[in-house]
């Protein structure tokens, strides 16, 4: 675990990075522990979670109940210069997506796991409740 000023000398896409794995993985976890399902129904549910319009939903959602220094990191992420936007999205979703990961690297290498379950969990219930 590394200090919060530790943690800020990181660049938001080095913090990305980190944070694609972290949510990845989370994602993962929840759809292995939903159901027992062959691995390319797996892969194509996580990457409908993974993908950057969900992402983008996600900091939509959360935004509000965010601490300020949690909303210093978002915008970070969002301001951030990628080369290229992936094919099948537009530079606002991406810019999007890739704050939320810098959040969750962020919050990784603070140590803080049961910010990033709340977090994720309030992220996927909120946003599964809409598709019903």
């Amino acid at each position: 675990m590394l200090s919060e000023h530790e943690v800020k000398q990181y660049s938001p896409l080095s913090l990305a990075f980190l944070g694609d794995g972290v949510y990845s993985l989370l994602v993962r976890d929840m759809l292995l522990t939903r159901a027992n399902m062959p691995i390319g129904k797996l892969h194509k549910e996580s990457v409908s979670y993974v993908r950057a319009s969900y992402q983008a939903k996600a900091v939509d959602l959360i935004y509000d109940i965010l601490t300020d220094n949690e909303k210093d990191i978002l915008r970070r992420g969002r301001n951030s210069h990628t080369v290229h936007v992936p094919k099948g999205s537009d530079r606002e979703e991406y810019s999007k997506s890739t704050a939320l990961e810098a959040l969750f690297g962020y919050l990784h290498l603070c140590g803080d796991k049961e910010r990033i379950c709340y977090l994720f969990d309030m992220i996927i219930n909120n946003i599964e409740a809409e598709k019903e």
